[in-house]
């Protein structure tokens, strides 16, 4: 895969302002930087970065349905397609983008879409602002290596982003009859979150 102009080492880039906007939390070298991938430059700067500084963070790149970058990332199969593309908007793609770089992710998940809404209506509530799915889809990976981490008796910080306003999908992600009919019953994952913000 080509190399991109992006400067992953310099300090102006996203990887660089989370490590700086960190140092003054209480665990200031995440445990874990949860991230989703649209074309894959993001994740690639944010790998790369963390190698060059040495740093222990474990880069997790969380895919939705019908995206091959897990596929991928396993297979290192280039051709790899999908019929289909992600119903999560601004991420995942049905083909392999040459800005994602599998060599600098340390662990990939897949996100079902209703998981991925579920978590991004309960992170309305949290929040008091919408958030899109693919912010959903980046917090479910963090809601699983919190859990992870609690079970393992570990402490630490995790960080991911939020991608993009849910204003803007009021009429699809925020509206109950698109979300029945194009994403399914998202209730189970609702309820799955519900039990692991329950657990000690």
């Amino acid at each position: 895969m080509p190399k991109r102009a992006t400067d992953w080492r310099g300090n102006n880039n996203i990887a660089d302002s989370i490590f700086r906007q960190m140092s003054h939390e209480p665990h200031p070298q995440p445990s874990h930087i949860v991230m989703s991938a649209g074309t894959g430059g993001t994740s690639a700067t944010i790998g790369r970065y963390i190698r060059s500084q040495g740093y222990d963070t474990q880069l997790l790149v969380v895919d939705p349905q019908n995206s091959v970058f897990l596929d991928y990332w396993q297979s290192r199969d280039a051709s790899l397609r999908s019929p289909v593309g992600s119903k999560i908007e601004g991420i995942g793609r049905p083909r392999v983008e040459p800005s994602f770089i599998p060599d600098v992710v340390d662990e990939m998940l897949r996100v079902p879409d209703a998981a991925s809404v579920a978590t991004a209506l309960w992170l309305e509530t949290l929040l008091g602002r919408k958030v899109g799915a693919s912010t959903g889809t980046n917090m479910w990976g963090v809601l699983q290596l919190a859990v992870r981490m609690r079970e393992e008796g570990r402490s630490g910080s995790i960080v991911t982003l939020l991608c993009d306003s849910g204003e803007r999908y009021l009429e699809t992600y925020y509206n109950p009859q698109w979300v029945a009919a194009n994403i399914g019953d998202i209730s189970p994952w609702q309820a799955q979150i519900a039990e692991m913000l329950r657990a000690k």
